[in-house]
């Protein structure tokens, strides 16, 4: 089913935009695990909307309820159930949407999928709201994959035209995602951040909106875990990460760049470190075949602008079969990448986690 994911690990999110509460089940987490609740609800405070002039102005606390799965900070091996509530929800700027779908948005596509029924309310199931269940799931996974020496992290590599650094792909640290991590603009030279702000922020005052890419890395992973073909870490990974909605792209090392390139050139030699089997540089992103190579894992994901903007654009009305214009209020994020960042290292940790147990 699509809000089903893991096989060792289990995730199920549920819930809509605008229903009661959202939230999720994850199975598989095995008891006895310490958990630092206050570093989950850290987590899912960077993802949560309302905080700045470049996110939406919908307010909601993103604290979790959580239900079961856990007793005084401690996994017991049953699955672990949160409910997130949504509080800040204005249903009525999305009457007219129903019948205008808007250009780009699910909203046409669920409507013939569901035969009008779907949830047009903020977008319903189709929303990037259900990605605040999905980081609490990874926020668990996390912790869990810290205690095996595996810590993730990502940072915003461009918005619209205007590129971060990247991370060093041979060598990049446990400090340095931590370092990036606890900034307000999780990017790794401050000055392009404030040009990715002054961008957002002059898409938003047009009335538009601007898309971009999230780099993240995995570090810490040991060689040989993964499958060929079907079920290879790519596989995983890219499935998950798919799940956020505005994803429309990712790549794995060198990605599309090393396309361009010839093999002697993209080829990474390996070499022997203190005795162990190392990789001169690191255009494979840590996967060969499928499986860890020992190296960093790294990735980056391609964001598409945010749909919903007040320009006015052209649709079709549902219910006439005419064409109509559409200038679309309500609140919405003019980039959601800024907010994705924490979702990408969720839905890395899920994955990874699935191999990991």
């Amino acid at each position: 089913m699509s809000c089903n994911f893991g096989s060792k690990i289990k995730l199920t999110v549920f819930g809509q935009s605008h229903s009661q509460a959202i939230g999720c089940v994850l199975d598989g987490i095995p008891a006895g695990v310490k958990l630092d609740l206050d570093r989950i609800e850290a987590f899912m405070a960077r993802r949560a909307p309302g905080k700045n002039k470049i996110s939406t102005t919908r307010k909601e606390a993103d604290k979790p309820n959580i239900i079961s799965g856990i007793v005084d900070g401690v996994t017991c091996g049953a699955p672990i159930c949160a409910v997130i509530e949504n509080s800040d929800t204005r249903s009525g700027d999305y009457d007219k949407l129903r019948m205008l779908p808007r250009p780009a948005h699910s909203d046409f596509a669920a409507y013939m999928k569901h035969n009008g029924f779907n949830d047009i309310r903020g977008g319903g199931n189709f929303s990037g709201r259900m990605t605040a269940p999905l980081c609490f799931a990874g926020a668990v996974c996390i912790q869990l994959l810290e205690n095996k020496g595996i810590h993730i992290g990502a940072h915003i590599a461009s918005i619209g035209h205007v590129d971060d650094e990247r991370f060093n792909a041979v060598s990049v640290s446990k400090d340095e995602l931590s370092a990036v991590r606890a900034k307000d603009l999780p990017v790794i030279n401050d000055e392009k951040g404030a040009e990715m702000v002054a961008l957002i922020d002059s898409a938003r005052s047009e009335g538009d909106s601007v898309g971009g890419t999230v780099e993240c890395a995995v570090i810490g992973m040991p060689a040989g875990v993964g499958e060929p073909i079907f079920d290879g870490i790519e596989n995983k990974i890219s499935s998950i990460i798919f799940g956020i909605p505005a994803v429309k792209g990712i790549e794995f090392g060198s990605g599309f760049e090393g396309s361009k390139l010839r093999g002697s050139e993209n080829n990474d030699e390996f070499i022997s470190v203190n005795g162990s089997v190392k990789t001169r540089t690191n255009n494979h992103g840590g996967i060969l075949g499928g499986i860890s190579s020992g190296m960093p894992i790294i990735f980056r994901c391609a964001f598409k602008p945010t749909p919903s903007i007040a320009k006015e654009q052209q649709t079709v009305n549902l219910a006439t079969g005419e064409s109509e214009a559409l200038v679309i209020g309500g609140r919405h994020d003019p980039c959601i990448v800024q907010r994705a960042v924490p979702c990408v290292e969720a839905a890395a940790a899920v994955a990874i986690a699935d191999y990991i147990l």
